[in-house]
């Protein structure tokens, strides 16, 4: 049964209360590790605060965050406060008694209080770590564009300024075997015409890097371009043994768009998404449209994106694949193209394995 307390209780109950949103603030003014660990701090923090810390289990949820200081009883009675931020419920604060001995009787008006100014300062520090994260990810892709930007112009007068001696080399190579007669020579000038080819093939793709290729931009169904890849890479999956699972929300979209370079793009993104798929995993393609925005996602069951590389992914000539493998030149391409379309293109993690190269692109009105 509740019982009046003394002043002298009152003042030492005040003064744990004092204690411990002091102790709070400090301990998230002072936030470095990581939200798990500053939960678990928190936690001691504020049993001790309760009329009976000895026997008092503090269980907090934050996000996907959760902590609890010892194991909850069977069967216990709790005071409990909602941590809310950006005007939704992100977790909560509980108090836990085992009952019995304990009863609601023993939580105090005050403590109640308490707790929701402690789900309070939880709630705005929430806020500040979410914000802290955006301002980060914002200051991160703008120096990524801006060294995209700075390579895209390196790279497009570099292709420029090869252009035209693989010209001349190609075309002198093609000349000299359509004249001669010594069989060796033509098989040297064979060997030089097919490296100017494969040179040339790699100048176009970096011009496609820096936007720097010709389109033909029409009004065009999109179905229609990616059942055509997905039908062209049938051998692919079959023999990697990878499943292709196609959806489209609105089967009559459109966007003005080059569709061979959009049929690019798909064949260089699924390409990648086959070599690093398990076999009998599935690479999943969905398209669907966002207020004026063309969406379409891979996403693939690989080994994912290590976070160290996601912001070098696009850049020419990087990549994973073992030497011989790959120029590192593909995704860089579909970079390009994507930004020469005025869209967008971002990766982030499959659940709950995998990547998911997301592009967007504007529709037509």
């Amino acid at each position: 049964m509740p019982r009046n307390f003394t002043i002298e209780e009152k003042l030492k109950e005040r003064i744990k209360e004092l204690s411990c949103l002091y102790d709070i603030s400090t301990l998230l003014s002072n936030h470095k590790t990581s939200l798990t660990q500053t939960l678990s701090s928190l936690g001691q923090v504020i049993i001790r605060a309760w009329r009976f810390p000895e026997a008092a289990v503090a269980e907090i949820s934050l996000d996907k965050d959760y902590y609890k200081s010892a194991p909850i009883p069977p069967d216990s009675v709790f005071q409990v406060s909602e941590i809310r931020a950006y005007n939704s419920v992100v977790g909560s604060v509980k108090i836990h008694y085992p009952s019995p001995p304990y009863s609601r009787d023993h939580f105090l008006e005050e403590e109640q209080k308490l707790l929701d100014r402690i789900s309070r300062e939880l709630g705005m520090f929430y806020e500040k770590i979410k914000n802290k994260e955006k301002e980060t990810l914002i200051e991160l892709t703008a120096q990524r564009n801006d060294r995209l930007l700075i390579l895209g112009e390196i790279t497009a007068g570099i292709a420029h300024e090869l252009n035209t001696p693989l010209g001349n080399i190609l075309g002198f190579a093609e000349l000299i075997a359509s004249k001669t007669k010594d069989p060796q020579i033509a098989a040297d000038v064979s060997k030089i015409i097919r490296s100017s080819i494969y040179s040339r093939e790699v100048v176009k793709k970096l011009m496609f890097f820096a936007c720097e290729m010709p389109q033909n931009m029409e009004e065009i169904k999109i179905r229609p371009v990616i059942l055509q890849v997905l039908s062209l890479l049938g051998p692919n999956f079959k023999k990697a043994e990878v499943v292709p699972e196609f959806h489209m929300e609105h089967k009559s979209l459109s966007a003005r768009l080059d569709s061979i370079q959009l049929s690019q793009v798909l064949f260089n993104l699924l390409i990648n998404a086959i070599y690093v798929s398990p076999k009998n995993g599935k690479i999943a393609i969905s398209v669907k449209n966002e207020e004026s925005s063309l969406i379409i996602e891979i996403a693939d069951e690989g080994p994912g994106i290590k976070e160290e590389i996601r912001s070098r992914i696009f850049e020419p000539f990087f990549t994973t694949k073992p030497l011989g493998e790959g120029s590192g030149l593909g995704l860089s391409v579909v970079h390009g193209i994507i930004k020469s379309h005025k869209g967008n293109i971002v990766t982030f993690d499959n659940k709950p394995r995998g990547t998911v190269f997301q592009i967007t692109l504007p529709l037509i009105s």
